[in-house]
């Protein structure tokens, strides 16, 4: 089977863009049809990937700026499959989400920027070359740096000053260890090839100071602890079909950065700061948990449960030597993003029905919406690790591979599990039962909403069921890219002459 992965990069921002030509209702349409194209691409390329392979497919790979050694280079392997799907799925349902709601001014720049969005997320995980990679992840903040600035909350200045100011410097350090790994790499030919810089390895030294670059970068992106100083006021003024995607796969493509960059090319690096990375995802779990389970804004108690989340991931990535960790946070990263964007397309439901975000101001919207109510269960128990919910898989391989490499940081991290339960079912009981508050409207699902939220409840009901094809998909990707960073893998290089 041919296909191009030019089409499934670019032509969500080719529809976007038409749409963003034609009269205001067409607009929403035109990136649903640019989406739905995308997530074609995506199932077609689920059902014919090479499961035993650990090479990229699909590759597209073009000279662009020869003179500075930097190719147009497109793949797909075991650690972006899933996560592209993902992508593909979640920008179709806000998508959809924007036809059936659009928003009350300038529905076509919105449309426009939420297609460049997807364009962007979509080729920094398939990016092959690591300045295309930097400028795909770069161009992801601009979208959402208008999205705020224009569609946002009352405190839209502020929020969208620090999403700046943070991400342009994390963007920035990662800029520079970019240049910094082509040019002293050790070949004879300037190259930014992700694939051919994990075959020529750098000095310890470069290596050590390359790495911390990427890391600040990626946990800024996250955002991890201590650098989620942007994320309440983002996340407090972001339009919630912007948010939705930005929560459920942006963050994501700093943990994949991980995998995908800082693993296979400064692998010495990344087992000397592996203690390092791993109390600071622990200190972003606990710290996730205990914000999420303090706060009353739903935005905000999904804000710092994403970020517990991330730690998790984290933790699964950092547990080096074990595939098991690495392959639990590939499926941890999917997992979430499958409920956590349903999650804030509630929020917006209950916001309809209760003129807040505050689950104080909430109560028995249960009391008339049943089916709303079903399906807002659902999801809530899909953020917990428990047996047969969707991230309990995920969850299980991360704690094993971790407790495998670090037990007493296992052991800690398990409080974090046990506290999602604690703030997520506290949300739901919260908005849904107890006596009915003041200014509620208790109504049930509409037929247009449900054609957003049931969907993606039943892919994740799906997920839950069987999340073995995800797992067989990246096991061969997985195991290249942690043993190139093993203990043994290290110990064998520092003995060579």
């Amino acid at each position: 089977m041919t296909i191009h992965l030019s089409i499934l990069l670019f032509f969500p921002l080719v529809l976007a863009t038409l749409g963003a030509l034609a009269p205001r209702a067409l607009a929403p349409f035109a990136l649903l049809v640019g989406s739905l194209v995308a997530l074609v691409y995506a199932v077609l390329m689920l059902f014919d990937f090479d499961t035993a392979s650990d090479r990229l497919q699909y590759v597209t790979d073009d000279r662009w700026i020869p003179s500075l050694g930097i190719r147009y280079s497109l793949g797909v392997d075991g650690l972006n499959l899933w996560l592209i799907a993902l992508t593909a799925l979640l920008f179709a349902a806000v998508a959809l989400w924007l036809c059936v709601r659009p928003p009350e001014h300038r529905v076509q720049l919105f449309a426009w920027w939420m297609g460049l969005a997807e364009t962007a997320v979509l080729g920094a995980f398939m990016a092959q070359d690591l300045i295309l990679f930097v400028l795909f992840f770069d161009l992801m903040l601009v979208p959402f740096y208008f999205l705020v600035g224009q569609w946002g909350g009352p405190d839209r200045v502020a929020a969208t000053f620090k999403l700046v100011i943070y991400t342009l410097v994390g963007s920035l350090l990662m800029l520079a260890g970019a240049v910094a790994t082509g040019v002293l790499a050790p070949g004879d030919d300037l190259t930014f090839s992700i694939q051919r810089l994990a075959e020529e390895q750098l000095g310890d030294s470069a290596q050590r100071w390359i790495f911390v670059a990427f890391a600040l970068a990626f946990l800024i992106k996250m955002p991890a602890f201590p650098f989620q100083g942007w994320m309440p006021d983002g996340y407090g003024n972001m339009p919630l079909p912007a948010l939705a995607v930005f929560s459920a796969v942006l963050s994501k493509v700093a943990a994949y950065g991980f995998l995908r960059i800082v693993l296979p090319i400064f692998p010495d690096a990344t087992h000397d700061f592996q203690t390092i990375m791993l109390l600071l995802a622990l200190a972003s779990v606990l710290y996730g948990s205990v914000q999420a389970f303090t706060q009353t804004n739903t935005r905000l108690i999904l804000g710092y449960s994403s970020m517990a989340q991330l730690g998790f991931i984290t933790l699964g990535i950092f547990a080096l030597g074990e595939a098991a960790g690495a392959q639990g946070a590939l499926l941890q990263m999917v997992q979430h993003g499958l409920v956590v964007a349903p999650l804030f397309f509630i929020v917006a439901l209950l916001h309809e029905r209760t003129g807040s975000d505050d689950i104080r101001d909430m109560g028995g919207v249960a009391f008339r919406a049943p089916v709303l109510s079903t399906l807002f269960l659902i999801v809530a128990l899909g953020t917990l690790a428990m047996p047969g919910s969707a991230n309990f898989a995920g969850e299980f391989l991360i704690l094993l591979g971790l407790f495998n490499a670090k037990l007493v940081i296992a052991i800690i991290a398990f409080t974090g599990v046990a506290m999602a339960s604690v703030y997520m079912l506290r949300m739901f009981i919260r908005a849904m039962h107890n006596r009915v508050g003041e200014k509620v409207r208790s109504f049930d699902l509409s037929v247009r909403d449900g054609f957003v939220l049931v969907p993606l409840v039943v892919v994740i009901l799906a997920f839950a069921v069987y999340p073995q094809q995800a797992l067989k998909s990246s096991e061969a990707s997985v195991q290249r890219v942690v043993g190139s960073a093993s203990p043994d893998a290290v110990a064998q290089r520092e003995v060579k002459p």
